[in-house]
């Protein structure tokens, strides 16, 4: 996102000796990997038949693309094709149209091919995150990873690596999601930043591209602090090319302590956060907790190459707690054994979700404590919504189903109230009124000079 949001022609070095005089007293470089206990996943998608057979359609659809077992990037291909979530968030992106969803996963397919976003090597961008531009740590109420955007700390020249720092942050933020989820917080700071370093539409139509097409339904909320006079202006530009739901989550100047716990939110923004950004630790704790290899690849605390199943972050599919075969929906989870032995084998087109869960299987994640256990009941198919409340999985004859002997507990999240569609709130930042100066390189900007 730094590549649409900003650009500049400053150094990584001026940055940084910048970011040393700006240290915070009684400041941490430590990031947050998991949500704080006040934070809890609360959004579930619901599908009727009709959907669900859309969704089982669509997967016998991506069946007939899938590379061949050969091809180097097969496993991968495939894990993401096993995310639960996958073939839903399709679904729902092309609002329930059947053909432009096969046209969208078609050409996510084809892009990740080209791209290979799984694989992106740390070192390639590791010049990017120099400056902490992008940062990942943190999480919303609603359990969303942070992405911190910074604009102001700049330090490349434009490029084709500042979009691979983008993506790889934004695959190490679905790592960091706890089952359950799916989506992503971004946080947009456009403080120190300046209408000189903002990019021109067809940059910003191009990320736009991507996050849309290729990452779609993984945006939750969209906040943008601290605006400058041209911004407005910006957004105007390239409003026409945002999807409305994409738009409809984006907010100005909101006030964040109503949305993400103090205890893990920057300073900067009224958190009790004292985050002092050092990239060595910074980096090195990303690299490790999201077992990225030099290669892009995943490997074990012991150096094996392993496939940690997608769909429910990378902790959890390391505690073994994987997909259910049929899951729709991200967090549909159980717990499996000799997990070791099953993260080493590369995915299969066999274990490729084909089928629909029951009307009564709920998400599971033992995992995640702050969900709220519901009921669920076989003998009239329906879900019933609680809180607080331990699962009683009963069969029609009213005894406990076995599962639970076998610790497959099931669990139901909670339906989450949506960011509702509105105008910006607060007032724009100013430092200054525009000079003309600074009018004509906004002008610029926009025309993409």
């Amino acid at each position: 996102m730094s590549s649409f949001f900003s650009r500049s022609n400053k150094s990584a070095s001026s940055s940084s000796s910048s970011l040393a005089k700006q240290s915070k007293e009684n400041a941490t470089s430590e990031i947050f990997t998991e949500p704080s206990s006040e934070s809890s996943v609360k959004k579930k998608w619901e599908y009727d038949e009709i959907q669900l057979k859309q969704i089982e359609d669509l997967k016998a659809f991506t069946k007939t693309l899938i590379l061949p077992s050969t091809d180097s990037y097969h496993p991968w291909e495939l894990r993401f094709l096993n995310d639960p979530g996958t073939h839903p968030r399709y679904m729902r992106a092309a609002k329930w149209k059947f053909d432009d969803a096969k046209k969208r996963i078609q050409g996510t397919l084809e892009w990740r091919r080209e791209y290979k976003p799984e694989l992106i090597q740390p070192e390639d961008v590791g010049i990017e995150a120099e400056t902490g531009k992008i940062i990942l740590t943190g999480f919303d109420f609603d359990s969303r990873p942070i992405l911190y955007m910074r604009p102001g700390r700049e330090n490349t020249e434009r490029s084709p690596r500042q979009i691979r720092h983008l993506i790889y942050h934004l695959e190490r933020a679905i790592d960091f999601m706890p089952p359950g989820q799916e989506q992503v917080a971004i946080i947009v700071d456009y403080k120190s930043a300046t209408s000189q370093s903002n990019p021109s539409i067809a940059v910003a139509r191009q990320v736009l591209n991507i996050l849309q097409n290729h990452y779609v339904e993984r945006l939750g909320r969209g906040l943008v602090v601290n605006m400058p006079w041209w911004i407005n202006a910006f957004f105007t530009g390239i409003s026409p090319f945002l999807d409305p739901i994409t738009r409809d989550k984006i907010r100005f100047n909101p006030k964040l302590t109503e949305l993400v716990p103090a205890v893990q939110l920057d300073s900067e923004f009224g958190g009790e956060y004292e985050f002092d950004f050092q990239h060595a630790p910074y980096w090195k704790t990303i690299t490790e907790f999201c077992h990225i290899a030099p290669d892009g690849s995943r490997i074990s605390s012991s150096g094996e190459k392993i496939y940690p199943p997608s769909g429910n972050g990378i902790k959890a599919a390391l505690e073994g707690l994987h997909p259910i075969k049929g899951a729709v929906a991200t967090g549909q989870v159980e717990k499996i054994d000799n997990v070791d032995k099953v993260i080493i084998t590369p995915p299969s087109i066999d274990n490729t979700p084909t089928e629909s869960p029951a009307p009564t299987t709920p998400a599971i994640s033992d995992a995640h404590e702050n969900a709220v256990v519901e009921d669920s009941s076989k003998s009239n198919g329906n879900v019933k919504e609680g809180s607080d409340k331990t699962l009683i999985n009963e069969q029609s004859n009213g005894t406990v189903d076995s599962s639970l002997e076998d610790g497959i507990k099931r669990i139901s999240l909670n339906r989450a109230l949506t960011t509702a569609p509105g105008a910006p709130e607060g007032e724009a930042v100013f430092d200054h009124p525009p000079t003309e100066g600074e009018i004509k390189e906004a002008r610029q900007s926009l025309e993409g000079r």
